[in-house]
Formats: structure tokens, sequence, C-alpha cells
């Protein structure tokens, strides 16, 4: 097959070269946003009178019976094909003949795939987004239904202070918050036309760039010509956005892995989501939590990958932008599929309430509610802070819990401290009155509840 960009060459390209210049192995992927933004074309062209109305109908005819023979399998394309745009365009050309040829009347490849990247990421973002509220609003069913369960807090891997396990869900609810208004500011910066841009500096025909932002629904023209073909930083934005949202999806991964150990068992995730061993029948994996831990990484090179083709380049278009597409595909498909499958998995894990109660116990969790509270009776707190440290320390050499220690032991710390003093340090009586505004109590996670769901239902979808 002839090559449409051939005209000023005496040879064709060598078989290795073809095959290395080719991209439509990956692109083709995008052959509905190419079609798309052909039509949005040939529609300008048609109304402004560079093409007649006629031609344009041709031509839009054409298109829409190749999307369908692509999308029914009766198109396969191959290397001689060199990309998306190519080997629909010279399909186009095969069909209806030389009229097929005025389609490309005020464009170039260089606007053309920047197009059809925008469109499609346009539309994998807001099915990101939905993904990320559905992920969301199960965070919020899963933090009701725990709100008042009492589970464990951890600093440096090690008992820290008691805290609800409704708290821990809202905690993940506020990043994955913060991902999906990343991912939303994103959305309003790449949803800009570069279509008319041409190779670099416009065009000299009478083309109406922003009736084909109308009509693919982009918010406008791009301003400048050779910014719209020569950067990618769009992608470079959504690839930093998915290598985020990615890293609280492994931290979360993370924890679940723990909690799924026998030194913990904290949780139990469903066997769906699990996997055994080949040669140890008891074994119960959870494969899945450490899956996710593991493909961050893919999204991280991802990030790297098109940051480093980015970095050197001259303005305005390069071959080398044409390794745009496959790190952002990726990104693409392994963020939608991992927040999916951990939302999934979320939901069919249930906590055990048994086995947390038994860690309340250990590790002196109310430590710190004590001091506040002898801080509230008027000693200050840092010598406050230093009478439970002595505390603790009287515990662990006695081996006994806060409520075991005597008058005679708390006065042997500090004269001001009494067994009455102390009051009721029950842990959940310190849970209970951690109301400030953000904090564990199960009053203020049903407060944090309610916002969450007022925000995820303002959202529009």
């Amino acid at each position: 097959m002839a090559s449409l960009w051939g005209g000023r060459f005496e040879k064709d390209m060598d078989d290795i070269v073809k095959k290395y210049n080719a991209s439509i192995f990956f692109d083709q992927r995008m052959y509905n946003e190419d079609i798309n933004g052909s039509i949005a074309h040939v529609t300008m062209l048609g109304k402004q009178g560079i093409v007649s109305n006629e031609e344009k109908d041709q031509i839009i005819a054409g298109l829409e019976a190749i999307r369908k023979d692509i999308a029914e399998g009766k198109i396969v394309f191959t290397v001689e094909d060199e990309d998306i745009h190519m080997g629909i365009e010279s399909r186009l050309i095969e069909r209806i003949g030389d009229v097929g040829k005025k389609l490309h009347t005020s464009r170039s490849r260089n606007d053309q795939c920047q197009v059809d990247t925008r469109l499609y990421l346009r539309k994998e973002v807001y099915e990101i987004l939905n993904s990320l509220c559905y992920l969301e609003s199960v965070i919020l069913e899963k933090a009701e239904k725990y709100a008042d369960q009492i589970t464990v807090g951890f600093t440096h891997l090690q008992h820290a202070q008691p805290i609800t396990i409704g708290f821990v869900f809202m905690a993940y609810f506020q990043m994955f918050k913060r991902d999906i208004e990343r991912l939303s500011d994103t959305l309003e910066r790449l949803n800009y036309n570069p279509l008319g841009a041409c190779a670099l500096a416009g065009t000299t025909m009478p083309i109406d760039r922003h009736l084909t932002s109308e009509l693919l629904h982009f918010t406008a023209p791009t301003e400048n010509a050779m910014d719209a073909v020569s950067d990618r930083d769009y992608s470079l934005e959504f690839l930093s956005d998915a290598s985020i949202s990615m890293m609280h999806l492994s931290r979360w991964a993370e924890e679940f892995a723990w909690w799924n150990s026998s030194e913990f068992s904290y949780i139990a995730i469903d066997d769906s989501f699990c996997t055994g061993s080949s040669i140890m029948p008891q074994k119960k994996n959870p494969d899945m939590a450490e899956l996710i831990r593991g493909k961050v990484g893919r999204v991280y090179g991802d990030l790297m990958q098109l940051l480093t083709v980015m970095k050197g380049t001259a303005l305005a278009y390069n071959k080398d932008f044409q390794e745009d597409k496959e790190s952002l595909f990726d990104a693409i498909d392994t963020w939608k599929a991992t927040i999916d499958i951990f939302a999934k998995m979320l939901d069919k894990t249930e906590f055990r309430m048994d086995q947390i109660e038994k860690q309340l116990g250990k590790g002196f969790l109310n430590a710190t509610d004590i001091a506040e509270h002898f801080a509230k009776q008027g000693i200050p707190f840092r010598e406050a802070h230093s009478i439970v440290g002595h505390m603790v320390k009287a515990c662990e050499n006695k081996g006994c819990d806060f409520e075991d220690l005597t008058d005679e032991d708390l006065q042997a710390i500090d004269k001001r401290v009494t067994k009455e003093l102390l009051g009721d340090i029950s842990i959940k009586t310190c849970v209970n009155a951690r109301v400030s505004f953000g904090g564990t109590a199960p009053s203020e996670v049903r407060r944090q509840i309610e916002v969450g769901r007022q925000w995820l239902n303002s959202l529009e979808r």
C-alpha cells in the first residue's frame, strides 16, 4: 500500500523500519475518536465551503461504514497502515475515491493525533471518575457500619491510640476525594481542541476551529498552534493523578495484607479475592491486595517514561511524541482495573472484632488521653506527659495496666496523681471523648460521613 505522505520519496520504507515506525498496533484503540474527529472536521469544511455538502456527506457516510466494519472485526489493521489515522483515511479513499482525499484539508497528523488522544482520554477520565465515586460510596457504607467499632491506631507500626474503624475508612475517603478533585481539574485543562492547529502554524484556509470545538464538546480551541501539537502535559498530569491515586490504593492494600496476616487477623477477605498455595493446603493468600500493591510500580513507570520522552524535545512536533500513548493506555487500563477490584474487595471484606478487641489492651493506647485528662486538671501538659511516661514504665515493671496501679504507685510518681484523679480511662470512653473537629469519636465520624455523602451526591456523574 502506497503511503499517503510519500510523494517526495523515491524509495519505500525498509520492512524493519515500517515495523519500528508503526503505531497502529496500539493506537487502533482510538478508532472511534479518530472517526469522530474526522466527522467534525469535514462538517466544518462543508460549512466553510472548503468542500461541498455532497462531498461532506460522502465522506461522513464512508467514515461511518468504516467504523461499523472495524467494530464488527471486518477490518484488520497491519503494519502497512502505519497508524490509525492513515489506516482509516486510506480505506476511505479506497471506498469513495478522490473525494476521500479532501478530508485531510487543513489538518495534519500532528493535530489529528492530539485530538484523538484528548477525546480518548476524556472518555476514560469520565469512566475513572465514576469508578472512584463508586469506591467512595463503598467506603461510606463501610464507615457507617463500623462507625462505633474500635480498633488500634498505629504510628511507626506501633500501637498508638484507639480509633474507630469508621475513622480509618473516612481517612481514605479524603484521599480518594482529592484524587477525584485532581482528576476533575485535569479534565478541565485537557478539554481544549487542537484540531486545526495543523503541523504547527495553523492554516491559510478559512477554517472555523470554534465550530469543531463545539461539535466535539471541547471548551474552546487551543490558543497557540505550536503549543497544541508539541506538548503532552495533559497526559503527564493524568499520569501524575494516576500515580498518586495508585499510591493511595497501594497503601490501603498494604494494610489489607497486614490485617489479613495471622499476627493481626483483623479482617476476613472474601474467598473470591484470595488464592491458595500449590503446596501448602492451609493457605489463603491476599493476592489481590498484594497485586494492587505491586501494580503501582507500572503506573509510576508510565509517568517516568513520558516525562523522559518529553524532556529534551524542541518545538514543535518530534517523532519522539509517538511514544506518548502506550504508557498512557497502560496507566488507564491499570488504574481502572485496580479501582474496580479494590472497591469490590473492600465491599466483601469484614472486620473480625473478636480478634481486634484482644489487641486493645496492649500498647497503652489510652496514654495520651490520660495526659490530656491531667492537663484538664491543671497539670501543664509537658509535666502530664512525663507523669504518664513514668506510669507506663511502672506498668511494664509490674506487668500490669494503668487501671492496676495503686495510689501508692501513683504517688511515688507524682504527689498530685491518685486513682480518683485518673477517672474513667476505658478505651471506649477515650474514643468517645475525641470529638474535636476531624476526630475519631463516633459522633464526629458520622458527621464526616454525612459531609462526605453530601459531597459525593453533589458531583455530576
